[in-house]
């Protein structure tokens, strides 16, 4: 089979002829059609992050494709189904965490495409308790995002605590971003959105922002202040000055929700305003197999629109520097049929 495969943090992925794996006990193959190209992805092949990927590795966490074969004791999936590989590839089910449904907290979980070889390549092995099932009417090419991009603003949303009545500021409209501004509508909430590119606040608009603010232009804590401030952030961008400006565009009792993992790790918080103005700041690391089963209800039902272009395996990292560049709308999926 062909795989992009990452032999060394400062080199590009190659294209690597390898064997198909072969499905463990309660494990399926998956002969993959698509995967999203997701930031993190883009983290694990440049070993940005202070946990780094054992080499070779095949990225990737956002693989949607057929089962084609079931390994010993794998249940709950059949020969033929489609299905999604997401980040968190398994987890116990025992710990406290899994026992009281947070298992994407999970401190033996494993990781598509980080700690375990992932979809960017034409096959992929997996647990199947832990493969997302894609409804009929779902095209794979919209569910591969929402494997990852999806779910994980979908929970953010569920984290910061959104309520209709609501005023609910996006930082960074991008793959994550454009669904955030979706899912946060769907809540009910009022949106503004803030990016630095207008094309992608015209986007915003499009999905559901009542407002937008391009921070290049105009100071985003500024601007939402007159609003009266967030009564919820979500801070998706790539840089830690739009964290500190999502902690600041806040009103009194604001829920500020962390889920961008940026290179530089560092970030400054005032403590005497936090007290004093009841504020919470909180991570989100994606989100539950629940989650995930409900995302995709809700574009089956058509109230969900992924944003994404293809582009074929071999462009995987021409694909990268698009990415790193700014220069893609929303999502990038691999198309691999």
């Amino acid at each position: 089979m062909r795989a992009a495969v990452v032999h060394d943090f400062d080199k590009p992925l190659s294209l690597d002829e390898r064997p198909v794996p072969e499905p463990g006990a309660g494990q399926v193959l998956v002969r993959l059609e698509t995967s999203g190209l997701c930031h993190t992805d883009m983290h694990a092949a440049h070993g940005d992050w202070p946990v780094k990927p054992t080499l070779p590795l095949i990225p990737g966490h956002e693989g949607v494709g057929i089962v084609e074969r079931l390994g010993p004791d794998a249940t709950g999936v059949s020969e033929g189904d489609r299905v999604a590989i997401p980040w968190l590839g398994w987890a116990c089910g025992t710990c406290e965490h899994c026992l009281s449904g947070w298992e994407t907290l999970c401190p033996n979980q494993r990781n598509t495409g980080y700690s375990v070889d992932g979809c960017y390549a034409e096959y992929a092995v997996a647990s199947a308790p832990f493969v997302g099932r894609v409804p009929d009417g779902v095209d794979p090419l919209d569910a591969a995002p929402l494997a990852c991009a999806g779910v994980t603003t979908y929970k953010a949303v569920k984290v910061a605590g959104v309520r209709p009545t609501d005023l609910v500021a996006v930082f960074g409209v991008g793959g994550l971003g454009h669904l955030a501004v979706q899912y946060a509508a769907i809540a009910g909430a009022t949106v503004v959105a803030v990016d630095v590119h207008d094309e992608k606040l015209a986007l915003a608009r499009d999905l559901g922002a009542s407002h937008t603010v391009n921070a290049r232009v105009v100071d985003p804590v500024e601007a939402i202040q007159q609003l009266g401030g967030a009564d919820a952030a979500i801070a998706l961008a790539a840089e830690p000055e739009p964290f500190a400006q999502a902690f600041r565009s806040l009103r009194r009792g604001g829920r500020l929700v962390f889920v961008a993992l940026p290179k530089d790790n560092e970030l400054s918080l005032p403590i005497f305003e936090t007290v004093l103005g009841g504020i919470t700041v909180a991570g989100s690391i994606v989100g539950t197999r629940l989650d995930l089963a409900e995302v995709y209800e809700l574009h089956r039902d058509g109230r969900t629109r992924v944003v994404r272009e293809t582009r074929r395996l071999e462009q995987v990292n021409d694909a990268f520097a698009e990415v790193e560049k700014g220069a893609v709308p929303a999502r990038l999926v691999f198309d691999l049929r």
